[in-house]
């Protein structure tokens, strides 16, 4: 079927570790490659599985104190690219973009820092750049990614999975961007208030 998506290839970069690690093991056992930074690269290899770091793709490093990771081309040019447009395919080849299927991602706690009363310089750095984009790319590209843009849903991904093996159909992967898009909207009025309340 024309609208089914093998997933080959999935970039998982997370603050929220727990009730990940049936979902990676999935994905291992379904010869999905992953891609990972940081922290949640170090997560996936203590499980022992392997895990390419997102800088051997972009051949950068994570700079200006982590804040710029996954903001590049061959990233974003891997979620966005669309499967069925020659042109973005002879692209994605002519610049060696890897096809990214699937996206775990999931937003620094905003809220929870300003609830816990934190400094306007850890506030700031709680507004996600890297994730939110993230979001917001595999959402747009839904016809061809699937996007998991925070915990809860792990457990539809993970459902997804043992029912369907690591492939999905256009139904699925609308009804995750549809979730994404409450996701980055809520977060976004979030920080809004926050700025609102603070001028």
């Amino acid at each position: 079927m024309a609208e089914t998506r093998k997933i080959k290839r999935a970039l998982v970069s997370v603050f929220h570790k727990d009730g990940l690690e049936e979902i990676l093991k999935t994905l291992h056992q379904e010869g999905v490659e992953l891609l990972s930074t940081g922290g949640t690269q170090a997560f996936i290899e203590s499980l022992g599985i392997p895990c390419r770091k997102v800088e051997d793709v972009t051949t950068y490093p994570s700079i200006l104190g982590g804040r710029v990771k996954t903001l590049h081309p061959k990233v974003f040019g891997g979620i966005l690219g669309r499967r069925e447009n020659e042109g973005d395919q002879e692209q994605m080849k002519q610049y060696e973009i890897p096809a990214i299927d699937l996206v775990i991602v999931d937003l620094y706690p905003f809220e929870d820092t300003v609830a816990a009363g934190a400094s306007e310089a850890d506030i700031i750095e709680k507004i996600d750049i890297g994730g939110i984009s993230l979001i917001r790319a595999a959402a747009k590209n839904f016809r061809d990614v699937i996007i998991v843009p925070s915990k809860a849903e792990y457990k539809p991904l993970l459902d997804l999975l043992n029912k369907q093996g690591a492939q999905s159909e256009l139904a699925d992967r609308k009804w995750f961007a549809t979730q994404a898009f409450g996701v980055s909207s809520h977060y976004d009025t979030a920080i809004h208030e926050w700025f609102a309340a603070n001028k």
